[in-house]
C-alpha cells in the first residue's frame, strides 16, 4: 500500500531525528509507523500521491478515519504530532507553502465518569467505628463528623474545611459556610462566590453535636485566626483539605473498603445514590451547586450503568447463550 515515491522523504526525516535529534530508536519506531501511516493513507486516496500536495482537508479525513476505525483520540493526537513535525522538516526541503497539519485538532477525548462507591460502601464508611487508628479520641470523633457531613451533603472538600461552628459576621472575618441545626441545613459558598443551602441528614447532625461537644472541651487554645473554624486539626488549627483526604483514605483502607477513596468520591457518591432514589436532576443540581445541569447529568450515565449491571445479573434473556440450541 506504502507509494514507494514517498519512502525518500520518510527515510530523510528518520536519519534526521537519528543524527540531529538523536532520539532514541525506541521513539525512532514510533516516528516511522506515524509516517507510514500517513502514507498509507495517502495511497488509499485518489486525488493525490505526494506528501507535499497534502492540504488541511486531506489531514482532517485522515483524523476520521482514524477514529472511525476505533483509534483513541489520544493515539491520534500523538500521530498528529508527528505530522506536524514532519511537514515542519519538509517544508525545509520543498515548496510547502503551509504546514497542512497545522489547525487540525484530534477528536475530544471522553471525559471518564466519575468513581462513586457502592451504597453499601458509602454507609461502611460515614458510620464504620475506626479501628486501631492510634488517633486522639477527639479527632476520631472530628473524623466521623466530617465523613458523614460529606455523604450527607454532596459537599466539595474546600467547602467542608471553611465551615465555621455558627455564623460569624465582625470585622476581619465572615462566615463563608456554617450549620444551621434548626433547619437541619449546611450553608455553603461555592464556586463563583455562590450561595447554597444543603439539606444535612440526621445521622450527620448528631455526628456533628457529638463533635461539637468533644470540641468544646479541647484543652489545646486555638489560633486566633482558626477560632471560629468547626473542624480542626490535632493542633487547633482549620483542618485542610489535605488532611481530611489523608484521613478518609486511611479509614478506608482500615475498614478493606477496595476503592482509592477520597473526598470528592463521596460528592460524587452522594450524587449518584441521590439521583437513583429521587430521579430529581434539578433539585440533585442544586445541592451539588452546578451551574450548568450537564455537569450533573454526568450522574445520570452512572445511575444507567449501576441499572444496566443489574439486569445482566439478573434478566434471564441477557445472558449469553451457548454454543448451541
Amino acid at each position: 500500500m506504502l507509494d514507494p515515491g514517498n519512502l525518500p522523504d520518510i527515510t530523510g526525516y528518520l536519519k534526521y531525528l537519528q543524527t540531529q535529534r538523536k532520539l532514541s530508536p525506541h521513539t525512532l519506531d514510533s516516528y516511522q509507523r506515524d509516517l507510514e501511516q500517513l502514507a498509507n493513507l495517502l495511497a488509499e486516496q485518489s486525488t493525490t500521491s505526494t506528501f507535499g500536495r497534502l492540504t488541511p482537508v486531506d489531514i482532517r479525513r485522515f483524523t476520521s478515519q482514524l477514529h472511525a476505525r476505533g483509534l483513541a483520540p489520544t493515539s491520534i493526537a500523538r500521530k498528529l504530532s508527528a505530522w506536524r513535525s514532519f511537514f515542519g522538516w519538509l517544508a525545509l526541503k520543498q515548496d510547502i507553502v503551509a504546514n497542512p497539519v497545522d489547525g487540525v485538532k484530534p477528536p475530544r477525548r471522553a471525559k471518564p465518569l466519575p468513581k462513586a462507591l457502592g451504597v453499601d460502601d458509602a454507609v461502611k464508611l460515614v458510620s464504620g467505628k475506626p479501628l486501631n487508628t492510634g488517633e486522639r479520641a477527639a479527632q476520631v470523633c472530628c473524623s466521623k463528623a466530617m465523613f458523614e457531613l460529606l455523604y450527607s451533603s454532596g459537599l466539595r472538600v474546600s467547602e467542608l474545611t471553611s465551615l465555621d461552628h455558627r455564623h460569624v459576621k465582625e470585622e476581619g472575618h465572615e462566615s463563608q459556610g456554617w450549620i444551621d441545626f434548626d433547619a437541619a441545613e449546611v450553608i455553603v459558598t461555592g464556586k463563583g462566590s455562590k450561595r447554597r443551602s444543603v439539606p444535612v441528614g440526621a445521622a450527620a447532625i448528631t455526628a456533628l453535636r457529638e463533635w461539637l461537644t468533644v470540641r468544646a472541651t479541647q484543652s489545646r487554645p486555638t489560633p486566633p485566626a482558626d477560632t471560629y473554624a468547626l473542624f480542626l486539626s490535632a493542633r487547633g488549627h482549620r483542618i485542610s483539605p489535605r488532611e481530611v483526604q489523608k484521613r478518609i483514605k486511611a479509614h478506608a483502607q482500615r475498614l478493606g473498603i477496595p476503592a482509592d477513596v477520597h473526598p470528592h468520591m463521596l460528592r460524587h457518591s452522594f450524587a449518584s445514590h441521590l439521583l437513583q432514589s429521587s430521579g430529581d436532576l434539578r433539585a440533585v443540581q442544586e445541592m451539588l451547586g452546578h451551574a450548568s445541569i450537564a455537569s450533573t447529568q454526568v450522574y445520570t450515565s452512572l445511575d444507567f450503568q449501576r441499572l444496566a449491571q443489574v439486569y445482566d445479573a439478573a434478566h434471564p434473556r441477557a445472558k449469553k447463550q451457548g454454543g448451541g440450541s
